[in-house]
């Protein structure tokens, strides 16, 4: 490593964020990135310790070169850097923005100090090679013959579609919505990440010859068969769309939206489609049920909309401060963390179940019926009881659903494919990630269920070598992992 001492020099430093109340007005990203100085970013890569066995790298489902990357940019070979990162990740601004960063949990340093600061360096470089010039178009050196159409223009379909085109096949990326991006354009919110950092991967893939057609829904714009009919190979990189739902007295009111409602109108407005939210939680006493990203997605949405208070909901206990012993080192912990949506304002109630919604005179939700739990577990299964004495109501004009997805909708799509689905009702699939149709391939939350945006590109890269290999006898497209194996990982 440049400086072996580094770990013990520096500690561990992060840019600072906006402040809460200025970035509450406006949909810019929170944090300061170009505030932190290059030679502060030195300084964290050189935390990066020779531990002999990088840890990070498996703890990445990408298998990112990290020690690679943070000795080239304690060497100021920043164009090198970026090469290493591209080897094996083909949008490191996506997931330098929006992984949660098991490389980090990973890290040997984590052991006994706080981690490098893995994702701010990989940030750094990718957003150095952009204002450099040094990421451009990669159009394939020759053409195959061969065309491949990829459902869905999410992270694990772009990753496939990229590294299709590249290695000289016609690609086209089917888009149900009216831009590409899947839920990077119309899930993620803008102080995430700005949408401008998407469009500009997307320029640079329809310069290397991908071509996307939105606003075209497979299965009922255009037919699983006539994909067929006009394709060598398709892969259905759709997602894990279908939201879990909460069926309980009242969920018929109006005011109940589900997550995927009430974010997308958000994105619109900012893409200039819309004038405003049609139902906005300016003013509104807003309920959100689920503790996830998704659910402070939601959280930082209602503060930039001016909510009158807001509480989020979670049915697990709270978790502890620190690493719990239940997840070791390099496992991903169990602990206890806050987002920048947690900064700005809102109430977190843990252990809670809601058992009604409650109505006011026009037939909408005006309050939740809730009681505490307690968790426990019987016979492996776990269970949440109720705490007697614990019943309480909370006041909502607005109640968000963010209690995860339960895999692929059951759509005209895969009706008419004819996939196989697992036990999960996910897309069934081989170690070559085929499905039980011939030259169908399955990539991503589809075939994964809910998951991380550096899972679905990780699948994506895979399963575009396992389509090259099939279509052409051998292919030199790397490949991160198989189905099978990502249970050891």
């Amino acid at each position: 490593m440049g400086d072996p001492k580094g770990f013990m020099q520096h500690d561990r430093r992060w840019p600072s964020r906006r402040p809460a109340e200025i970035r509450v007005g406006d949909w810019q990203e929170v944090y300061l990135y170009r505030n932190f100085e290059d030679a502060e970013l030195k300084a964290q890569a050189s935390r990066c310790m020779d531990c002999g066995i990088p840890f990070c790298n498996n703890g990445c489902p990408l298998g990112n070169l990290i020690p690679d990357w943070n000795d080239l940019v304690y060497s100021d070979k920043w164009q090198e850097a970026i090469e290493r990162l591209h080897a094996t990740n083909n949008f490191p601004e996506f997931t330098g923005r929006l992984c949660p960063a098991p490389c980090e949990a990973a890290c040997v340093l984590g052991i006994s100090d706080d981690p490098v600061t893995i994702k701010l360096v990989e940030l750094t470089i990718v957003e150095h090679a952009w204002d450099n010039g040094w990421i451009v178009p990669v159009p394939p050196t020759h053409e195959s013959g061969k065309k491949v159409a990829v459902v869905g223009s999410g992270p694990a379909g772009l990753a496939a579609a990229q590294q299709l085109r590249r290695a000289g096949h016609a690609v086209v990326c089917f888009e149900r919505a009216d831009r590409a991006g899947g839920l990077l354009r119309y899930g993620i919110p803008e102080f995430k990440m700005e949408k401008k950092f998407l469009d500009r991967r997307l320029e640079q893939m329809e310069a290397e010859g991908v071509e996307f057609r939105c606003s075209t829904e497979v299965g009922v714009d255009v037919t699983a068969q006539e994909l067929q009919g006009e394709f060598d190979a398709v892969v259905l990189a759709g997602g894990a769309t279908e939201w879990r739902d909460l069926p309980i007295p009242g969920r018929e009111l109006g005011g109940i939206y589900q997550a995927m409602e009430f974010l997308p109108p958000a994105n619109r407005v900012q893409e200039g489609d819309l004038a405003e939210h049609p139902f906005s939680a300016h003013d509104k006493n807003v309920v959100i049920i689920g503790g996830g990203d998704t659910g402070a997605d939601c959280l930082g949405t209602s503060h930039r909309h001016g909510a009158r208070s807001i509480h989020q909901f979670e049915i697990m206990p709270r978790p502890p401060g620190e690493r719990d012993a239940s997840t070791p080192w390099p496992t991903w912990p169990l602990q206890h963390r806050t987002s920048s949506a947690h900064e700005e304002g809102g109430d977190r109630e843990f252990a809670i179940n809601t058992v009604e919604f409650l109505s006011d005179d026009n037939g909408n939700v005006r309050a939740l019926k809730t009681v505490r739990v307690e968790q426990n577990v019987v016979d492996g299964r776990m269970s949440f009881d109720p705490v007697e004495g614990s019943e309480e109501e909370f006041p909502a004009e607005i109640v968000m659903l963010a209690m995860g997805f339960t895999g692929p909708e059951k759509s005209p799509m895969l009706e008419q494919f004819g996939a196989d689905l697992t036990d999960r009702g996910n897309v069934d699939r081989d170690d070559s990630w085929s499905t039980n149709v011939d030259n169908v391939y399955v990539c991503g939350d589809m075939g994964r269920g809910q998951s991380l945006i550096v899972w679905a590109i990780a699948e994506g890269r895979a399963c575009a070598a396992a389509v090259d290999k099939a279509l052409t006898g051998a292919t030199q497209l790397p490949s991160p992992l198989t189905p099978s194996a990502q249970q050891l990982r």
